[in-house]
């Protein structure tokens, strides 16, 4: 038999609390819009600083490695690495893409810049044929 009480029941106390901030924004009207966009901010600007921090520790434990390679092989992997912050900063702090076009273009930038750092990363590591 399952436990109803939400004192006790973690996940009916959760969609109590969720239901309590829905009826709360929804309450405040337009007050809760402009309240709720900037919560919206905020979480897209704190996904960047965990991405960033992420590739930065990622980064840190295979600086030596990377120094290591020939100068092409370094700047296709920080170009490709800063292409791809760019193009997601820009999906987060601008309203872009607003289009399908537009939304193709960003995935296809984005899988680009990602094989080319998968390419140099593959290149580097194999040592033979």
């Amino acid at each position: 038999m399952t436990d109803w009480n939400p004192r006790t029941n973690g996940t009916l106390r959760g969609f109590l609390i969720i239901i309590a901030l829905a009826a709360a924004l929804t309450a405040a009207g337009q007050a809760g819009a402009v309240g709720l966009s900037v919560v919206f901010l905020v979480l897209r600007i704190a996904f960047i600083v965990v991405i960033a921090i992420f590739v930065y520790r990622l980064w840190r434990s295979n600086r030596e490695e990377i120094s290591m390679w020939p100068t092409r092989a370094r700047v296709v992997l920080y170009g490709g690495a800063l292409l791809a912050l760019v193009d997601v900063a820009a999906t987060i702090i601008t309203p872009w893409p607003t289009g399908g076009l537009e939304a193709l273009v960003f995935f296809f930038v984005l899988a680009a810049s990602i094989f080319a750092i998968w390419r140099v990363w593959h290149d580097q590591h194999t040592y033979a044929y």
